[in-house]
C-alpha cells in the first residue's frame, strides 16, 4: 500500500484472470474504493488504518475484481454505470449516471468511447490533497508511458476509437481541476498527472 498523495492509496495484485499486475485505489476522505483487489495485507489494513470504506465504484464493468468481498466486509455498496449493468451480477449493484455525485466531492464523467460504460471518477481538490482523476482502460501505463490499450482491444477501427478517447482525455483536462491521476492499468501519478495526461492525449 503507497499513499501518492495525502489520503490517496494505491496497491498492486497480480491479476490472474487477465496475467498481469493491476492497481486498486482508496480515497480516504471519500471512504471511497476504486475497482479494489484485496491487498496482499488483507482487509484488515482497513481496520488498522481506521478508515474502513463505505462505497466501491467500479470504473467500467470489466472491473468488478473483488468488490464483492469488501462489500461483505464492510457492508458497503457497489457502484457503477448503468449501461453496464446487464453483464454484472443481478441485485448487487447500485447505478449511477454520469454527472452523479456518487459521494461526497466524487463525481463520475463520461469517456465512453471504448466502451459505454467507460467513466472517469473526480475527486475534487480539498485543503488537504489536490483533484484526482481515475481512469479504467481508456489510459493505461505501459512502459512508463502512457498509452491507449493494444488495438486489437480497441476493435474494428482501433485509430477512430484513439481520435475519440483524445478528444474525451482533452475535454476533462479543460474542465476538471486535478493533479493526481489513477490508472486500473499502470502506475499512479501523486504530482503532475494532469499535465502529463494533456501532453499524452495532445500527441
Amino acid at each position: 500500500m503507497e499513499e501518492i498523495a495525502p489520503g490517496v492509496w494505491d496497491w498492486t495484485t497480480f491479476h490472474e484472470g487477465i496475467g498481469v499486475t493491476v492497481h486498486s485505489h482508496y480515497l480516504v476522505d471519500a471512504r471511497l474504493l476504486l475497482d479494489p483487489r484485496v491487498p496482499v495485507d488483507g482487509t484488515g489494513w482497513f481496520d488498522r488504518h481506521a478508515c474502513p470504506p463505505t462505497r466501491i465504484v467500479l470504473t467500467n464493468r470489466h472491473h468488478l475484481r473483488h468488490a464483492a468481498v469488501f462489500a461483505g466486509r464492510f457492508e458497503c455498496p457497489i457502484l457503477a454505470h448503468e449501461a453496464g449493468l446487464p453483464d454484472l451480477p443481478e441485485n448487487v449493484i447500485t447505478p449511477f449516471r454520469f454527472g452523479d455525485e456518487i459521494a461526497p466531492g466524487v463525481t463520475a464523467h463520461e469517456v465512453g468511447v471504448i466502451c459505454p460504460e467507460e467513466t472517469a471518477i473526480y475527486a475534487a481538490p480539498t485543503a488537504q490533497r489536490p483533484g484526482v482523476l481515475a481512469f479504467a482502460d481508456a489510459v493505461v501505463r505501459w512502459e512508463c508511458q502512457l498509452s491507449f490499450v493494444p488495438d486489437d482491444l480497441l476493435g474494428d477501427e482501433p485509430e477512430a476509437i484513439k481520435q475519440g478517447l483524445r478528444a474525451r482525455l482533452l475535454t476533462l483536462c479543460d474542465e476538471l481541476d486535478f493533479d493526481v491521476l489513477l490508472l486500473a492499468h499502470g502506475s499512479p501519478k501523486g504530482v503532475g498527472g494532469k499535465d502529463e495526461l494533456r501532453a499524452f492525449a495532445s500527441s
